[in-house]
């Protein structure tokens, strides 16, 4: 009995030591569960369930991230967002951004979007980034906008006598929905707004803008593992060349998308296929972004892949300076280069084609930075752990 107590003892020492080597491991809380229509607040956001009828359920996992499921509903919308008080317009509040992550499963109609709602005029609008299996809202397209790395086709529409905020009546619904769908990546909520302005479409004092999970008559789930929606000063204009990214030393694992990135080059741009993400395909094309760094080591990890069986080589560049590259090969692979050394603040970091011969093409999906050090650390414990647990296997 002694020797499985001092195993036991061991283990949860252990453990702790694990879980102190993370990052906010003490904001760690129990989840909400909700199942009905209803609000609350989570921190900053605002979460809410409503639904007509069928089964619900949406679990809320702390700083804007939740989880979702619908079946056999009617009409139902999971959110987490900002509520504001209806006393000032957009061009009042500052850009809106949206950095989002969401594994998303719909059997059906459903959408992934940006929502929300103003007052004087009332309007219900939508940014949708992906959907299930129809393309909202079937209407004629005014415009597009261009915008975080895709086209947005916008639309208006009336509806008549439905539920708003403000209980049956009718309004007016704006619209951008991207051409081509994505699960992840920025929403500068503020430049659609910018956009649909230029079109006539005014919008009111806001009330909400929240990332949202939509079902209309179908099945699903979705994980939102990722929502942050800040609230910048206000700008005349956004250019993605000047946007910056930051890693912290207390972040193991950042992800950006590369169709979020500046392309340049002759041939350089966006693909759907065999991933949402970017193409280069020529000499010197290449995708790029800004980070700000605070520690001067990171492991550098791009997914990708090459057409065909030829080799593809991407350069890895941080503030002008090669330190090292990928070699892409056949289907979609993560290929990683170690204790990459550079300056800290903000760096350009970019992903060049340099060695094209015309017969390969580089898909690079997503780059991955993580903190070297952190993660030594959290190697160092698991290790540990094993040591210690055969260790005490033994006594």
């Amino acid at each position: 009995m002694k020797r499985y107590r001092r195993l036991i003892v061991l283990i949860l020492s252990l453990t702790v030591f694990i879980m102190s080597s993370l990052p906010n491991y003490k904001n760690v809380k129990a989840a909400t569960v909700i199942r009905d229509s209803i609000e609350g607040r989570d921190g900053s956001y605002t979460y809410s369930l409503w639904k007509d009828y069928g089964t619900t359920s949406m679990t809320i996992n702390g700083d804007g991230k939740f989880e979702c499921s619908w079946k056999d509903i009617g009409n139902a919308l999971f959110r987490e967002g900002i509520k504001f008080d209806c006393t000032k317009k957009f061009s009042e509040i500052g850009d809106i951004t949206v950095e989002y992550g969401v594994d998303y499963q719909p059997d059906g109609n459903s959408y992934l979007c940006v929502y929300g709602w103003s007052r004087d005029p009332l309007i219900e609008y939508y940014i949708v980034d992906s959907w299930g299996s129809w393309r909202p809202p079937g209407a004629e397209s005014k415009g597009t906008v261009k915008v975080d790395g895709g086209t947005y086709d916008i639309y208006e529409t009336t509806r008549v006598n439905q539920p708003s905020i403000d209980g049956n009546t009718t309004f007016k619904q704006y619209w951008s929905v991207r051409t081509s769908k994505r699960t992840s990546g920025t929403i500068s909520v503020t430049e659609h707004f910018k956009a649909w302005e230029k079109l006539g479409m005014k919008l009111g004092n806001l009330y909400e803008a929240s990332l949202t999970i939509e079902g209309y008559q179908s099945n699903g789930w979705a994980d939102v593992y990722s929502n942050t929606i800040t609230i910048g000063k206000v700008s005349s204009g956004s250019n993605d060349s000047e946007k910056t990214n930051s890693v912290s030393d207390s972040a193991i694992r950042s992800e950006y998308e590369c169709e979020d990135m500046v392309k340049s080059g002759p041939y350089a741009g966006n693909i759907s296929s065999p991933f949402n993400g970017a193409a280069l395909y020529a000499n010197s094309d290449s995708a790029s972004t800004t980070i700000k760094f605070s520690s001067k080591t990171h492991d550098f990890t791009l997914r990708g892949a090459s057409n065909g069986t030829n080799t593809a080589r991407v350069d890895l560049v941080i503030g002008g300076k090669t330190v090292g590259s990928y070699y892409l090969e056949g289907n979609t692979k993560e290929y990683t280069i170690e204790n990459v050394s550079h300056k800290t603040g903000k760096q350009t970091v970019e992903l060049v084609v340099t060695t094209d011969d015309g017969t390969w093409d580089a898909f690079i999906d997503c780059l991955i930075i993580e903190n070297s050090n952190i993660k030594k650390v959290v190697i160092a414990a698991a290790k540990a752990v094993a040591v210690n647990f055969k260790s005490a296997l033994k006594k």
